[in-house]
């Protein structure tokens, strides 16, 4: 994973280690998890006056999994978030391995060490509400401080609100519990994907006439609430995009004691998608999942489910 990486893997732009970054940077400093217009203001602040590689700097795991052993999804993994950032104009993005020896040096000797050292920064952009160092210590008046005795440029961006308050990655994820993939797009200002490598299943699905691909999903990727979903299916790195019917959670009818998983039916399409990485975009909840009586029932409410999610996707072309 990319905590791990010595060196730069090239997905569009590299996806580095601190110390093998292209130097010096101006460089953007946050979680950028959603990568909402919030965060864009921020990279857009290293973008206007451009005095180092354009750079998105990151850490990995996030910290309250290593100070907490909370679990954190991800809006967006690290593999994913290159996708987005290199239209935006960002060169590369610098993944921070955080651990406790991090954890424990004081705000000054962060800047110092990461940003200054290793980074060569030139220019430094965060959101108002950043804080960083031992126990939160630094604010943006400790960075402003500190880059002004370096002779660093510091740009310190405003939190961007709507009518319902601040953009946060929160509220996108509570749209996502909810089921609302309209809002979560509102807020991204774009649709929210996922993928995934599709793996041999049961085969359940097939002997019941609705043949589905099982996807197997990185465990720190956020998903939507489980229910069954109108989707676009698409094979990565392929232009071509189908319409689907997905099932994300368990199989009451089928077989109770079964994991929750993320099944995709292509519909009015037969292709053998096994080993095939796809790129899933949930347009919208249609139902709740639910137990029924038998097979027949079961099949017959996933015919409707399907003449739905066509319906849905159609008037969305």
């Amino acid at each position: 994973m990319p905590s791990k990486h010595k060196n730069c893997t090239f997905i569009l732009i590299p996806l580095c280690a601190p110390e093998n970054a292209k130097l010096p940077t101006a460089l953007a400093l946050g979680s950028f998890d959603g990568l909402h217009l919030g965060h864009k203001k921020v990279i857009n602040a290293i973008l206007k006056e451009p005095i180092g590689v354009p750079t998105v700097v990151s850490f990995w795991p996030h910290p309250r999994e290593v100070l907490f052993g909370e679990s954190r999804l991800r809006l967006d993994l690290p593999n994913e978030k290159t996708f987005l950032l290199e239209p935006l104009g960002i060169e590369q993005l610098v993944l921070v391995q955080f651990n406790k020896n991090l954890a424990s040096k004081s705000a000054e000797t962060f800047v110092e060490e990461v940003l200054i050292k290793t980074l060569h920064a030139k220019h430094i952009a965060v959101g108002e509400n950043f804080r960083f160092g031992r126990n939160r210590e630094g604010d943006t008046s400790t960075l402003k401080k500190i880059g002004t005795s370096l002779g660093i440029k510091i740009s310190i961006v405003p939190i961007v609100e709507d009518n319902h308050g601040r953009l946060s990655s929160s509220r996108v994820r509570k749209a996502l519990n909810d089921g609302d993939l309209k809002h979560a797009k509102y807020l991204l200002k774009r649709p929210y994907t996922f993928r995934g490598t599709v793996e041999k299943g049961r085969g359940l699905g097939k002997k019941i006439g609705w043949p589905t691909a099982n996807l197997k999903i990185d465990g720190r990727k956020f998903l939507p609430s489980l229910g069954v979903y109108a989707a676009w299916a698409s094979i990565a790195n392929k232009k071509d995009r189908f319409l689907a019917v997905m099932n994300m959670g368990p199989q009451p009818t089928i077989d109770p004691n079964s994991l929750s998983a993320v099944e995709v039916h292509l519909l009015d399409k037969e292709i053998n998608l096994l080993g095939h990485e796809l790129i899933i975009e949930p347009v919208q909840r249609i139902r709740l999942q639910k137990k029924f009586d038998n097979i027949e029932a079961l099949s017959k409410q996933i015919s409707s489910d399907a003449k739905l999610a066509k319906e849905i996707l159609t008037q969305k072309l």
